[in-house]
């Protein structure tokens, strides 16, 4: 069990940075889709006078999905090369962040 813990501490850094490369990557891959579908640069903002209703929430639910995605895949990428490289998983038995 103080394996576990150790393991799930040491694991804090790299889960940070993966968290951080993940979200860089979750925002280009917003932006390279935003611009495939609509065919502009700037995804519209909840806050933009000009959008709609429709444009606003399509914008926010396309950004929301392709962030778990990617969050996701990051994460389970990073610990299963923990679990390689160490032979044990790098969090506890219940797992996750939630």
């Amino acid at each position: 069990m103080a394996k576990k813990k150790k393991m799930s501490l040491a694991y804090q850094p790299v889960g940070f940075v993966l968290g951080w490369s993940g979200g860089w990557l979750a925002g280009l891959a917003f932006r390279k889709t935003w611009m495939a579908i609509r065919h502009e640069e700037d995804a519209p903002d909840a806050l933009d006078k000009d959008r709609s209703w429709g444009e606003v929430l399509l914008a926010a639910a396309i950004q929301g999905a392709i962030f778990a995605v990617v969050r996701s895949a990051v994460d389970r990428a990073g610990a299963k090369a923990i679990e390689r490289s160490t032979g044990t998983w790098p969090v506890g038995e219940k797992g996750g962040r939630d």
